[in-house]
């Protein structure tokens, strides 16, 4: 038995069809009762990436849409019965919802909320409640691959209508629910434009640019963008993916291989871009978060820059300290944490990026490779200090949230 949950097969997860509808809490049962063996209600639990999916909520979502005819075409597609829950969004290539060892994704659409209570705050509460999380951080799923749709204006479109949907549906009502609020990056003034009008909404933490995309974050036409984050005092996260369809992941014919480099490929571009081309020095106030790229590939990028860097310094005249240091004084999320075969690996790993004060914990709920808050607690070479900070405390420093207990 894994530590998330009981066996899919049981009773208690009925297929699709089946009599009784799917409930998280069932599902979760086993992470409830790790909640409280560990006693987390004594300190504050952080989620800085945890997902729902959007979708489920599509045909109310577009209805938010400021374009008519692109409204127009979303609610087309939903009356023709066609795929409403996909109008507008590209499709990827990949196998999220199959395989795996853990399959739930076709049983979740069974579940239901109360009467007048909406699902997707339902939803995430139970799974909050569960798992022993006071804050959690909501994002998109699907909306993750729009960075590469051919249409800049339907991406500019879906962000916004998203930010105003997701506002006043779900972070007005759940206080402990957050979010970082999706930005149409292939449109730098859309951007902008989203950032001023909603940066100051009760419930939204910072702002978020998905990984897969083609545009060099280092361009000066987002200067403004960052300055405008920067000046509110909220970080910026960059959110990994995948991707099928670039010419060396074409090759790949096993989805392992493609989420194997793909999540932790994007964010080393952006984040090499980001340091080499001096952005921490033009930007010193603004937080970076580097979001579900796992952490394996931080050590080995530390290390290339540094090397590269002394060897060629006069590429990257800004920078006052090794690439390395600027890395160290960032921000990452837990999730997927990589389990090697010698735990001394991973303890090195979370020393090299100064984890007690700048890793967060994630969970990536409800995908097929969720963590646990026990993945952290039970690292047997942190110490309680550590584990309360990556946990929640870092987070809480870093978004401005209240926290109990002591940290120490």
């Amino acid at each position: 038995m894994s530590e998330h949950d009981h066996d899919p097969n049981t009773p208690t997860l009925r297929r699709p069809g089946q009599a009784g509808a799917f409930d998280t809490r069932e599902y979760l049962r086993n992470a409830t009762t790790q909640a409280r063996e560990r006693s987390y209600d004594e300190f504050t639990i952080v989620d800085v990436d945890a997902h729902h999916f959007e979708t489920e909520s599509w045909s109310d979502i577009v209805s938010y849409l400021d374009d008519d005819v692109m409204r127009h075409y979303a609610e087309s597609v939903s009356v023709a019965r066609l795929a409403p829950h996909l109008a507008l969004l590209p499709v990827q290539f990949g196998n999220q919802d199959v395989s795996g060892r853990i399959r739930h994704y076709a049983l979740r659409g069974e579940e239901q909320a109360e009467p007048g209570r909406s699902r997707d705050v339902t939803i995430t509460k139970r799974a909050m409640d569960a798992m022993g999380i006071d804050y959690q951080i909501l994002f998109p799923t699907p909306m993750l691959a729009l960075g590469m749709h051919p249409n800049p204006a339907v991406e500019t479109g879906i962000a916004r209508a998203y930010a105003r949907w997701i506002i006043e549906r779900i972070l007005s009502v759940e206080d402990s629910i957050k979010g970082m609020l999706y930005l149409p990056f292939n449109d730098p003034a859309g951007s902008l434009r989203l950032v001023e009008e909603f940066g100051d909404e009760p419930g939204v933490v910072g702002f978020m640019v998905t990984s897969v995309r083609h545009k060099p974050v280092h361009d000066n036409c987002y200067m403004d963008l960052y300055r405008a984050i920067e000046a509110r005092g909220l970080p910026l996260g960059f959110h990994a993916g995948y991707n099928w369809q670039e010419r060396s992941t074409e090759i790949m014919n096993r989805f392992l291989s493609v989420h194997a480099l793909t999540f932790p490929w994007y964010n080393m571009v952006h984040l090499t871009n980001w340091i080499v081309n001096g952005l921490p020095e033009r930007l010193p106030n603004l937080d970076v978060i580097w979001i579900e790229g796992g952490l394996a590939y931080l050590p080995f990028l530390m290390q290339r820059l540094d090397h590269e860097y002394q060897l060629r310094s006069s590429e990257a005249p800004m920078l006052t300290k090794l690439p390395s240091d600027y890395m160290r004084d960032m921000y990452y999320t837990t999730q997927p944490l990589e389990r090697p075969k010698d735990p001394a690996v991973l303890e090195m790993t979370l020393k090299m990026i100064n984890a007690e004060s700048q890793l967060m914990y994630s969970s990536d709920y409800p995908h097929w490779d969720f963590d646990l808050p026990s993945r952290i607690y039970d690292l047997p070479f942190l110490t309680e200090h550590a584990k309360r900070q990556i946990l929640g405390g870092n987070a809480c420093r870093l978004f401005g949230l209240p926290q109990r207990g002591a940290v120490g």
